[in-house]
């Protein structure tokens, strides 16, 4: 009935959309890119419109835009970019040919001591409008400004929006509106990124100087997205300076970092990063308590433009953690475990300009992500975890009109998923090597400038022991209510054929749906209300409701389930997720508030969540609902970054100025409720033994018993509440050709012991044994030092 609906209202807008226009055909169009004058980068979002007329339009990834049928004339043509004077020019428009622009913008410029303002900017509910529902955009600047652990984090940082969470201090793992890590699509230059943490969770594995623009999407995202239920993370790194060799260097206490750009020659350029971790070579030969361990990741990429209809774009992207434990290391013979993980991507994308009115990206990509286990002279234990994902994509966009775009485009995955594991007695060897195709189309309306409505459709294939066959239909409306105020909502039906083994401290292991494992399905229902409070203040609110169905889980009573799939030398091989896995389906309901401010000499934003996530599971919890432990019922977020010196002097109502160095502040503050726990209700005895000289017997002279706790209601009560003040200090110090940043960051600069678990020790008393609760806390103050160089 859902289908039959979307189909309908797609039929309704092609049909006003086409017979609503002018028969007359004796139009043009203005098309063309935006880029960066100083170093030739595309720019993404960029806003272009025609003075004195309701026509305008916005730049696509690739900075690319098109303003269809317009009528012979002469028109003004004006470009706006945040960071950038706005750029206009007078252009006759004849039928034919279409007229081309290329714009270079220039970033705003000091001209002697103050602030040259060229025109007024795009105002902020016009900014607001053009966004998608529950899409959050962020620059590199604005994650490098948050205060984090050591250096700058992107997983981090997006924790500090609301309806974004993090488990614990140990994980940058994003939990979205109820959804779980693995209900998240990263995309990073188009290729998938299916493990995007160092060190067990607690970094991230994305570079934030490699970083041009990140967009998040928390919900009710367009048909051009597709496999995954909660999120989509698409993140676009930096193509590299066209005009002149440029870098940055940052050094901190955890690792040092570099990326560099230069042109190549006239027809591109090439950016590349690398960071590495080095206590392993610092701290870690001096004291036997630190591990052997270390992380690094990197990037290239090379941009070739070969003329305004073909751009060529090729991406590498590698991350890698290494971890060598050795037990007794004054021992001659190691004994211990070497444990590796890391991901490796790579993408080409060709950008071809059919016409003024189609554009279109084609991409071929690949993904690894792998794992490797293994004990040394203790057990015959090792684990291998593989995924690997090879892709072909396309994505076109046909500009009809002002009023009607259409994007449609193909996505077929090879993906091939093993695991192996052999311990003494038995293995796990399991292959999958199934393959996903989609398709999907999305119609854009704008039936008059208060109006615009988004209908889209999204077909799966996705063939493996078991095929399956999914239809998704999407529909977001968006209304401009009054001069300041916008309404939006956005309702979404989404599939997933990925399933996620969750372990603390280890990597996931990931599996395909099968004959034993079906897709996960989720359906999206949000409404939103934008207010526009004066020249830089926005506020927007969202309300939302997520149902989900087949939601897996491991279990872990697994081992009376799972039956092995043969013998090899007496020894049982599994080779089947038969039995691994509890099925149920959940729900997730919340409401968010962001006030936000984008520019001046105090920027940053409030955030609240009000959130609910049940899971019901027929077995656990005797099939009754329960919170799951990523369930946060309030959280308030509290970002901002103060340019010190122009704030003091707007306080004393003076010009800012441009100084050689200046002081930044920068402010992170989290409050949350707590996470539901299971607490024991009773106490029994479990087993009976014989005294052991030595031991404390209870019970007398014939034994001694031990005690195991019955659990209450899961996850019925919580821990106490989180609060955490993060603070930075940054002093930036321009010199002729070259600048440096010294900075302080301060993590839990209060100090407050957060609880991360707790455990019931027993304590052994003269007449009894009795139990006491003891915390784990979560991170301390970490205080830490670094600087960055650009030259």
């Amino acid at each position: 009935m859902v289908l039959k609906r979307i189909v309908f209202v797609c039929l309704i807008i092609i049909s006003h959309a086409l017979l609503g226009e002018e028969t007359e055909n004796k139009f043009s169009s203005i098309s063309g890119y935006v880029f960066d004058k100083s170093t030739g980068e595309a720019l993404i979002g960029a806003n272009i419109f025609l003075k004195g007329t309701e026509r305008g339009t916005s730049t696509n990834v690739a900075g690319f835009f098109t303003i269809p049928k317009l009528v012979p004339g002469t028109y003004t043509i004006s470009c706006q970019y945040i960071g950038y004077k706005t750029w206009s020019k007078n252009i006759v428009v004849t039928i034919e040919p279409s007229e081309h622009v290329q714009i270079n913008l220039e970033p705003e410029t000091l001209k002697g001591q103050e602030i040259v303002v060229t025109a007024e900017k795009k105002r902020t509910i016009d900014q607001l409008f053009s966004k998608p529902v529950s899409k959050v955009e962020l620059s590199s600047r604005d994650i490098s400004a948050i205060p984090q652990i050591a250096e700058a984090d992107l997983l981090r940082a997006l924790q500090t929006l609301p309806g974004v969470l993090p488990v614990s201090d140990f994980s940058s793992a994003l939990y979205i509106r109820g959804g779980t890590p693995d209900q998240n699509l990263f995309l990073i230059d188009g290729a998938d990124v299916y493990n995007p943490e160092h060190a067990f969770g607690i970094f991230s594995t994305f570079n934030t100087d490699a970083i041009k623009s990140v967009e998040l999407s928390k919900g009710g995202f367009g048909a051009e997205y597709g496999g995954r239920l909660s999120s989509v993370l698409d993140i676009t790194n930096i193509d590299g300076n066209r005009k002149e060799f440029e870098g940055t260097t940052s050094i901190s206490l955890l690792s040092a970092k570099t990326t560099l750009q230069m042109p190549l020659g006239s027809i591109g350029s090439l950016s590349g990063s690398f960071r590495r971790t080095y206590f392993d070579k610092t701290l870690g030969p001096h004291y036997d308590e630190i591990p052997d361990y270390y992380f690094y990741d990197s990037n290239v990429k090379a941009f070739f433009d070969f003329g305004p209809k073909n751009k060529l774009t090729l991406s590498w992207f590698s991350s890698y953690d290494d971890l060598n434990v050795n037990f007794n290391p004054d021992a001659d013979v190691k004994a211990g475990f070497l444990y590796d993980w890391g991901n490796k991507t790579g993408s080409a994308r060709w950008t071809h300009l059919f016409s003024p009115q189609l554009f279109a990206n084609f991409w071929l990509t690949g993904s690894v992500f792998s794992s490797n286990f293994n004990f040394e002279n203790v057990v015959d234990v090792s684990e291998k975890n593989e995924i690997t994902d090879f892709t072909a994509k396309g994505n076109l966009q046909y500009y009809h009109s002002t009023k009607f775009k259409a994007i449609f485009g193909f996505e077929h995955k090879w993906l091939d998923g093993s695991y192996y594991q052999h311990w003494p007695g038995g293995k796990v060897d399991v292959t999958n090597t199934p393959q996903h195709t989609s398709a999907y189309l999305t119609l854009n309306w704008n039936p008059s400038p208060l109006w615009v409505v988004d209908t889209g459709l999204r077909a799966h294939y996705f063939n493996s022991e078991k095929d399956y066959f999914n239809l998704s239909p999407r529909l977001s409306v968006k209304y401009r209510a009054t001069d300041t105020i916008n309404l939006k909502t956005a309702i979404g039906r989404y599939h997933q054929y990925l399933h996620r083994i969750e372990r603390p401290f280890f990597a996931d292991i990931w599996s395909t749906s099968n004959a034993f494992q079906s897709q996960s399905d989720a359906s999206h229902f949000i409404a939103g209300f934008e207010k526009e409070l004066g020249q830089f203040f926005s506020l927007e609110a969202e309300a939302y409701y997520k149902d989900y169905t087949n939601l897996y889980s491991l279990d872990q009573n697994l081992g009376a389930k799972v039956v092995p799939g043969y013998y090899e030398n007496d020894e049982p091989v599994y080779s089947t997720t038969e039995g691994l896995f509890h099925k149920g389906d959940g729900n997730s309901k919340g409401f968010e508030l962001l006030f936000r401010k984008n520019s001046g000499a105090v920027t940053g934003w409030f955030g609240y969540s009000l959130a609910a996530t049940k899971y019901t599971i027929p077995t656990i919890n005797q099939g009754e609902e329960f919170a799951p432990r990523h369930d946060r019922t309030s959280t308030i977020n509290l970002v901002s970054n103060v340019d010190v010196k122009n704030a003091w002097r707007s306080l004393r109502n003076r010009d800012h100025k441009k100084d050689k160095g200046r002081y930044t502040l920068g402010l992170n503050l989290i409050y949350s409720t707590g996470q539901p726990i299971t607490t024991p209700s009773s106490v029994y005895i479990t087993s009976t033994m014989p005294d052991i000289e030595g031991t404390v017997g209870f019970g007398g002279d014939n034994g001694f018993s031990s005690f195991a706790l019955y659990p209450t209601t899961i996850n019925k009560y919580r821990l106490p509440a989180y609060a955490r003040l993060d603070l930075s200090l940054t002093y930036f110090r321009q010199f002729k050709n070259w600048s440096m940043a010294p900075y302080l960051q301060i993590f839990n600069a209060g100090n407050r012991k957060n609880v991360w678990f707790i455990q019931y020790k027993d304590v052994s008393t003269e007449e009894s044994i009795v139990q006491e609760v003891e915390e784990t806390n979560m991170l301390p103050l970490l205080p830490t030092v670094g600087i960055r160089f650009e030259f």
